[in-house]
C-alpha cells in the first residue's frame, strides 16, 4: 500500500523536536489533496525523513493522535482520519465584490481601535502620514464560535473619522468604506505567506504558538492610486486555504 508523503523541514534546534515535527506533519495532513493515501510511512521512515529519532517521532504522532487527525493500529500501521475537518477554502477571485462577498458571514469582535505610528514594514503604503488609524478585530465562526482569524487594518485618519466602530462587528472593513463610508476603491492587492504562529495570534486564535498560520496582507486603492487600507489578517491554517481563479481573456 502506498504510503502518504510527508513535507521536509528544517529544524530549529532551540526549540523541541517532537513539536515541531508534529506540527510539520500536521500542516501536511490538513492540506494534503484528496487523493493522496492515508497510510503514513512507519515510524522508523518518518524518524529518517525529518531527522530525528523514533522517540521523538513516536512523541509527536501522539500528539497527532491526541488531536484526533492518525489512528495506530498495531500490526497495520498508522492512517490519517478521513474526515478531518479543513474548514472552507477563501477564493480569491479578482474582483472587490468576491472579495466583500467572502469577508462577510463571519462574527466580529473589535478588540482596539485608535491611532498609532505607521509600522516601518507598511510605510511604503502611507509615505505621507507619521500616523494612521488602527482597528483590531477577532473573527469567530458563526456557528460555533470558534475564533477563525484575527485582522488588524491600518486606514488614513480622515477615512478612519467617518467609520462608526459599530459597523465592524458585522461588515468587512472593504464594505464599509465602499458602501458606508462612500469611497471609490478601483483594486486591491492580495499576498499570502506561511507563517507559524507568534505568542499574540496563537492566543487569540487558541492554537498552539508556532502553529502554521496563512498570513494575509491586503491593500486597497482608490482611483488615484492612494493607498486607502492596510489589512493584516492571520487565518487559522488547519481552517483555511487559497484559492486563486484567473480567467482567461
Amino acid at each position: 500500500m502506498t504510503s502518504f508523503a510527508p513535507d521536509s523541514i528544517v529544524l530549529n534546534r532551540k526549540l523541541p523536536l517532537w513539536y515541531q515535527v508534529s506540527q510539520s506533519l500536521r500542516a501536511s495532513i490538513l492540506g494534503r489533496s484528496p487523493r493522496d493515501p492515508l497510510r503514513l510511512p512507519t515510524e522508523e521512515q518518518l524518524a529518517g525523513h525529518y531527522g530525528v529519532s523514533v522517540l521523538t517521532m513516536r512523541q509527536a504522532l501522539k500528539e497527532l493522535e491526541d488531536e484526533g487527525l492518525i489512528t495506530r493500529h498495531r500490526r497495520r500501521g498508522t492512517f490519517i482520519e478521513p474526515h478531518v475537518r479543513r474548514g472552507a477554502p477563501v477564493r480569491l477571485l479578482g474582483s472587490v465584490d468576491a472579495i466583500v462577498a467572502q469577508q462577510s458571514g463571519m462574527k466580529a469582535e473589535l478588540l482596539d481601535h485608535g491611532t498609532a505610528p505607521v509600522p516601518p514594514e507598511l510605510a511604503e503604503y502611507f509615505p505621507d502620514l507619521a500616523e494612521a488609524a488602527t482597528y483590531h478585530r477577532l473573527r469567530c465562526d458563526e456557528k460555533t464560535g470558534e475564533p477563525t482569524n484575527h485582522a488588524r487594518n491600518w486606514i488614513r485618519p480622515e477615512l478612519a473619522a467617518r467609520i462608526d466602530p459599530g459597523d465592524l462587528a458585522h461588515r468587512p472593513m472593504t464594505k464599509v468604506l465602499r458602501d458606508v463610508v462612500g469611497i471609490g476603491i478601483s483594486r486591491i492587492t492580495d499576498t499570502v505567506e506561511a507563517r507559524l504562529a507568534d505568542p499574540e495570534t496563537a492566543r487569540l486564535l487558541e492554537v498552539p504558538l508556532l502553529s502554521p498560520i496563512l498570513h494575509y496582507t491586503g491593500i486597497t486603492y482608490d482611483p488615484a492610486g492612494r493607498v486607502l487600507d492596510v489589512a493584516v489578517i492571520h487565518y487559522r491554517g488547519d481552517r483555511f486555504s487559497f484559492t486563486v481563479t484567473l480567467d482567461a481573456t
